[in-house]
């Protein structure tokens, strides 16, 4: 059993917690898309999205969500990190 399906199969004891996914990308029209489409395909609806155009031609973006444990929002943020557009992708808790 590989890592992923460990944190996938965990207990759901800890999924009612809010958690913030925090993203900076390149200010590129499609970056926020890109950065949701992780969460469309899990079927899940964020509590709150907050996208801001920093002034060094960065977008920050704060993504709260409720459901998920922090095992799954790691393996987003990973995911989301790989994207060639972010330039970082990290969680914490509210």
């Amino acid at each position: 059993m590989t890592q992923e399906q460990a944190l996938l199969e965990a207990p759901q004891e800890c999924a009612t917690q809010a958690l913030c996914l925090r993203v900076s990308a390149d200010a590129d029209p499609g970056a926020l898309a890109r950065v949701l489409t992780c969460f469309q395909s899990l079927n899940i609806v964020p509590r709150r999205v907050i996208a801001e155009h920093g002034t060094t031609g960065t977008m920050y973006i704060r993504i709260d969500v409720t459901g998920l444990t922090e095992g799954h929002l790691s393996l987003i943020a990973a995911k989301i990190g790989q994207v060639p557009c972010v330039g970082n992708a990290y969680w914490h808790r509210l």
